[in-house]
């Protein structure tokens, strides 16, 4: 059966290697039979918890949608000063608000990300997971992700390197797997 996958890519910049990734992970085969749609964080605002009692902003309401139609999350991240990007936590925190009304709560989540840097992504992946756990998402645990970006990681057409790309693939089917356990679950109890 056919899975929803909200994607979230942390990097904004335009030629962003993890939207690269993230583009050429959904175009994988083993992602075929799904749909990804990918959140536009670019264009939210910074989270001020006064907008709590305003009138919903669109784009805000665009990322809540987007996230509590999905059966799974994607996050795709790069690494900031050892960390998340900013534009990502902001875009977490306005699906965590207002207080008692998250879409993050339940939803799983794969968490993979990559870098020109020999450890990859794997101290922003980190923090990531940790802010994950507090808003009650299962997140894939094995196996971890941290790929480090070289030239021809990723070509032009979406295929990953040959050098790659049985690893990502498992790392995909495993991730979709826990998406498809978890919706299964979430069906039987309802």
């Amino acid at each position: 059966m056919s899975l929803k996958i909200a994607v979230l890519v942390g990097s904004l910049r335009a030629g962003s290697f993890n939207r690269r990734l993230a583009d050429a992970l959904v175009h994988l085969p083993e992602a075929a039979a799904h749909s990804f749609s990918f959140a536009d964080i670019g264009a939210l605002p910074l989270y001020d918890q006064d907008q709590d009692a305003a009138d919903p902003i669109p784009s805000v309401t665009a990322l809540r949608d987007l996230v509590r139609d999905a059966d799974g999350v994607l996050f795709v991240t790069a690494e900031y000063n050892r960390s998340i990007p900013g534009a990502l936590k902001n875009a977490i925190d306005h699906g965590s608000r207002p207080y008692g009304e998250s879409v993050w709560k339940g939803r799983p989540a794969g968490v993979i990300g990559t870098s020109p840097g020999q450890i990859g992504t794997a101290l922003a992946q980190q923090h990531l997971r940790g802010v994950l756990a507090y808003l009650d998402m299962p997140v894939l645990d094995q196996p971890e992700a941290y790929i480090q970006w070289k030239d021809g990681l990723v070509g032009e057409d979406h295929m990953i390197a040959e050098a790659s790309r049985a690893f990502l693939a498992e790392w995909m089917a495993k991730f979709l797997t826990l998406v498809e356990q978890h919706r299964s679950v979430s069906s039987a109890q309802a």
